[in-house]
């Protein structure tokens, strides 16, 4: 059964970081910010999906001001707690969903975070909270796997 964390409960949010599955290396991290960057253009940037910070931590360090959107507290508590951490603006919700003040020159969805909405119209609903968020000429960006 799926909780009020979704399914990125403590018990995943414990070991996320260390999992085969999440690209935490530089080399695989870097050139992921590299692409951000040039996207964000010097403005702001909206993470759906901001979890334990993997992307928006490298990203902030980078000048880019970063918000993230994010259902499970437990995963954002373990962005709170890394260096950094605390200076990234999260929003507690369902990124397909939930608004947030402001608009941002980029708003990104990675490592088949889109993969979370498992039906059409959550995905929809997804495009058009990025349409919402981005300022004329912004950018999304979704990365995801093809099996």
């Amino acid at each position: 059964m799926q909780g009020e964390d979704g399914y990125f409960d403590e018990r995943v949010a414990a070991r996320y970081d260390e999992s085969d599955e999440v690209m935490v290396d530089a080399g695989a991290v870097d050139p992921v910010i590299d692409f951000l960057v040039e996207r964000a253009r010097g403005g702001r940037a909206l993470e759906f999906g901001i979890g334990t910070g993997r992307i928006a931590l490298p990203l902030s360090q980078r000048s880019v001001p970063v918000h993230g959107i994010d259902l499970s507290k437990a995963m954002v508590g373990r962005l709170r707690a890394k260096p950094g951490g605390e200076d990234i603006g999260v929003t507690i919700g369902d990124f397909s969903t939930t608004t947030v003040d402001g608009s941002f020159s980029l708003v990104y969805l990675v490592f088949n975070t889109i993969m979370n909405l498992t039906t059409q119209a959550a995905q929809v609903a997804c495009f058009r909270n990025a349409a919402t968020h981005l300022e004329p000429g912004g950018c999304f960006v979704i990365e995801v796997g093809v099996p």
